[in-house]
């Protein structure tokens, strides 16, 4: 029997429709609907795409919704300045920096500029301090968030089972991590983290109930080290080639994940495929922080 595949692209629009639904009711309520502010600099067409996404994302779901586009030459001063405008706008409740920055701009003094409490995207050190304590979270970082909950709508058993997580990126592995440490529903996990520099990364693997793996390597893991009926969360996107888009008739990438899915899905439990898997529900649990912080602000749960 093959295993249940996760779709992440079908959960996506679970969650956007009951944030719609909740915005609606902010709206009505309180006279406003939660704002995010996206601030692109320069010309990087990946940073492009993603943020257009985002963009139209916010406005499906009834945000108020800012674009701030710079140029490639704009001063690291001028990018803070700006930063701080929207930390004292009140109609703003995200702000988000599309990275990576300019060569010329300090990453980690811009992302410290942020207000901790319209930190959407879960960067800034209070929020990983908050992430790590494990109490007054509100921005989970949007990529382990999403992991968490296609975990938890799946309904897989997560209290003392065996996670691995192959990485430790600040963004991915290190985060998720700690959140399927705490004693939450859909945590409570006892936690291993392997990388590529692990020896034998195979018997680690081979014990996971629930495996993570945002390594960055195409195809790393092989059948042979999945448990049968183990949960595999895939979070590699790597772009292996090119092929013509039956649709447009253009060429488009090709993408490959960190595990053999082909293979795997024979042997797990559940599974999530690439595309279509962990990368839909970033841009969802983005829009569910935005929704947080200005519910955390209005003091009132919206049900």
């Amino acid at each position: 029997m093959e295993a249940k595949i996760i779709s992440g692209t079908k959960l996506r629009e679970d969650i956007l429709s009951e944030i719609t639904k909740k915005s609606v009711k902010l709206k009505e309520e309180f006279g406003r609907v939660p704002g995010l502010v996206t601030i692109l600099i320069g010309n990087n067409p990946a940073s492009i795409s993603y943020v257009s996404l985002k963009i139209k994302t916010a406005e499906k779901v009834g945000f108020k919704e800012v674009q701030e586009n710079l140029n490639e030459d704009v001063s690291e001063t001028e990018l803070l300045d700006l930063i701080e405008r929207y930390n004292e706008d009140d109609t703003i409740d995200g702000i988000l920096i599309q990275l990576p920055l300019p060569k010329h701009i300090n990453e980690e003094k811009v992302i410290n500029a942020i207000d901790p409490d319209k930190d959407v995207d879960g960067f800034h050190p209070v929020n990983v301090g908050r992430l790590v304590i494990g109490k007054n979270v509100v921005f989970p970082p949007c990529t382990p968030a999403g992991i968490i909950e296609m975990i938890k709508r799946s309904e897989i058993e997560t209290s003392g089972a065996e996670v691995v997580i192959v990485g430790r990126s600040n963004i991915v592995g290190k985060p998720i991590a700690n959140m399927m440490l705490q004693k939450n529903k859909g945590a409570n996990s006892t936690v291993t983290i392997v990388h590529t520099g692990t020896k034998d990364l195979k018997s680690h693997c081979l014990r996971a109930d629930i495996l993570i793996v945002a390594a960055g390597v195409p195809g790393l893991v092989k059948p042979e080290w999945v448990k049968p009926g183990a949960c595999v969360i895939d979070v590699g996107v790597n772009r292996v080639g090119e092929k013509i888009s039956k649709k447009t008739g253009k060429k488009i990438s090709v993408l490959k994940g960190d595990v053999d899915f082909d293979e795997i899905k024979k042997i797990a439990g559940w599974i999530t495929p690439v595309p279509g898997g962990v990368g839909p529900m970033t841009i969802a649990m983005l829009m569910e922080n935005t929704l947080n912080s200005m519910i955390a602000k209005v003091g009132k749960e919206i049900v």
